[in-house]
């Protein structure tokens, strides 16, 4: 049975004369969950072409050959490069608190590491069905966002010690908490299904026509939208990994959320976001005998637009079809 070791921290003794503004360095202990994020990694030269990304997207166009409806949604599917990179913000953000009762009032402040990151996404290639003319061409930037890791070194909820934001040009905020821990060896890569909720999930079914064109057709020969999660698991066969930290983050804790700008509201509301980060320490040395690092993640945004199809009665399931919009990656430390 493989180890597994859920991060615990201390309670911290700091004050503002330890916070540090610094240049990151990878494995200080100091960061925590975090330690080992700072730095880039890509997915170039080593782990070419193994980011992949699926999204349903409102659109008008006539119902692909066998379906007696039109479907007013496309599948848009990419594979990308990827690169993302950590620097270090500060390791004690003070947070200001006191406790009043019971007993005599007390100072109650609370310290976090903070990660700025950067991410950039460069397309490989992309395909939608129904067809649009809108997919791409190779090397078009898809994707930029800034955003933030933060651990919370002390002051803990609920065992909830890591958080996530994030900022995406489309006009959407994202805070995600969620909790860390450590286990030896590879950890299996859990299942996650790219089928809308809210529709009837045979992919017979007429409506799911963009689903089972790309299960029968594999994207690029590899990706299927329907088990999004399969080629991080492939990517595992055959690597031997000595230890993994998984940082796990979901919008729906509470005081987490996601915010949009009305247009996205109104037309496909971005409602969850979940992500799980893999970090691998690998059996392969470095050219300095320390392990090599990969990254592993998978995130899942739920989108929301257009009324319920799956026959339910009346009242029974409220609201709007949900959407997963899934994004996994493999990549490397380069430096």
């Amino acid at each position: 049975m493989k180890e597994v070791k859920t991060m615990k921290t201390e309670p911290a003794k700091l004050d503002d004369k330890k916070r540090r503004l610094e240049l990151p360095k990878t494995n200080d202990q100091e960061l925590g969950p975090l330690k080992l994020l700072p730095g880039k990694w890509a997915n170039v030269p080593n782990l070419p072409g193994r980011g992949w990304n699926m999204i349903a997207l409102p659109f008008v166009a006539p119902p692909p050959q066998g379906v007696p409806f039109p479907l007013n949604y496309r599948l848009l599917l990419h594979q990308y490069n990827e690169e993302l990179e950590f620097t270090l913000v500060d390791k004690a953000v003070p947070n200001r608190g006191i406790r009043l009762a019971p007993g005599a009032p007390a100072n109650t402040d609370q310290f976090l590491v903070a990660l700025d990151y950067q991410q950039r996404i460069r397309q490989i290639a992309g395909d939608d069905f129904p067809k649009s003319g809108l997919a791409g061409s190779p090397q078009d930037v898809i994707h930029h966002e800034p955003g933030l890791w933060l651990h919370m070194v002390n002051g803990i909820t609920d065992s909830l010690n890591i958080g996530r934001l994030a900022t995406i040009p489309h006009g959407d905020s994202v805070l995600a908490l969620g909790r860390s821990s450590e286990h030896s060896g590879t950890q299996s890569i859990p299942d996650l299904s790219g089928l809308p909720i809210g529709v009837d999930q045979d992919l017979n079914n007429p409506y799911l026509a963009p689903y089972k064109h790309f299960n029968d057709n594999l994207f690029q020969g590899l990706f299927n939208p329907v088990s999004p999660n399969d080629l991080l698991e492939a990517a595992n066969q055959g690597v031997e990994v000595e230890r993994t930290t998984v940082l796990d983050v979901d919008s729906t804790h509470p005081t987490g959320g996601v915010v949009n700008i009305p247009f996205i509201v109104r037309q496909a509301n971005a409602t969850v976001m979940k992500s799980t980060f893999w970090i691998q320490e690998l059996k392969e040395k470095d050219k300095q005998g320390k392990p090599k690092l990969r990254l592993q993640y998978s995130q899942l945004v739920m989108l929301d637009f257009f009324p319920r199809v799956d026959g339910l009665p009346p009242g029974c399931c409220p609201g709007p079809i949900q959407w997963p919009h899934v994004s996994i990656n493999t990549l490397e430390k380069v430096c």
